[in-house]
């Protein structure tokens, strides 16, 4: 009776921990954590909210590009994606200044995919301050003057400044880290970890079947 008993109560843990791990049901502490205090969003009426902290020199969030684009357009009509370049450097971090640099200037959509090629593909290092406006003002079809000006300007100066303090706001350590509607933090490495899945593919998969469930979720209070 007490052997019985034993496997049925190792059976029952079983069958739990597979319902908890669960892309399309995902739970909090599992798949995603809830943040200790939401953040306020840039939406308006029912879009949720999607934030990606990435850096331009993370080999994951290069390989979650393409399917999160992809994700973004299919979900436009209720989802608001935007992207924060985490300061990996600190205030002074060049990757994120050159984020915030194209940003102001209006470039950044037209040249991130040119500069994850560049770094990923074409293994251009572009970590320093030098680096990067070398870079950009050869390959990019930008101005030197102009982006200088912008470069320095007391806008993305600031915002620079302020990048360490966002990222411990929203909790975020690493990249990519995705956070839906100031509330709901998740990550393709949380995901897999609990799902105990190795392949990119199907991690990928999972990450943004994870992202369905937070934006319905966060929908159905708006």
């Amino acid at each position: 009776m007490r052997r019985s008993l034993r496997f049925a109560l190792v059976a029952a843990s079983l069958v739990a921990g597979t319902a908890f791990a669960s892309p399309t049901n995902p739970q909090n502490g599992v798949e995603y954590v809830t943040l200790a205090a939401p953040q306020p969003v840039q939406t308006v009426g029912k879009k949720v909210e999607v934030i990606e902290f990435f850096a331009y020199h993370c080999p994951a969030c290069y390989a979650l590009e393409a399917p999160l684009n992809e994700w973004a357009k299919k979900n436009a009509d209720k989802v608001n994606f935007r992207r924060i370049h985490l300061p990996f450097q600190g205030a002074n971090d060049p990757e994120a200044h050159l984020f915030l640099t194209l940003e102001a200037m209006g470039k950044e959509a037209e040249l991130h995919p040119k500069i994850l090629n560049a770094v990923h593909v074409q293994r251009v290092r572009l970590m320093k301050d030098d680096q990067i406006i070398d870079w950009v003002t050869k390959n990019g079809g930008v101005d030197k003057a102009k982006f200088m000006e912008t470069w320095n300007s007391f806008g993305v100066v600031t915002k620079l400044r302020r990048l360490p303090q966002t990222g411990a706001t929203y909790q975020v350590s690493g990249t990519p880290t995705l956070i839906v509607d100031g509330k709901y933090q998740t990550s393709p490495g949380q995901v897999a970890e609990k799902l105990k899945i190795n392949d990119r593919n199907q991690i990928v998969q999972a990450h943004l079947q994870v992202l369905d469930a937070l934006v319905a979720k966060a929908a159905a209070t708006k």
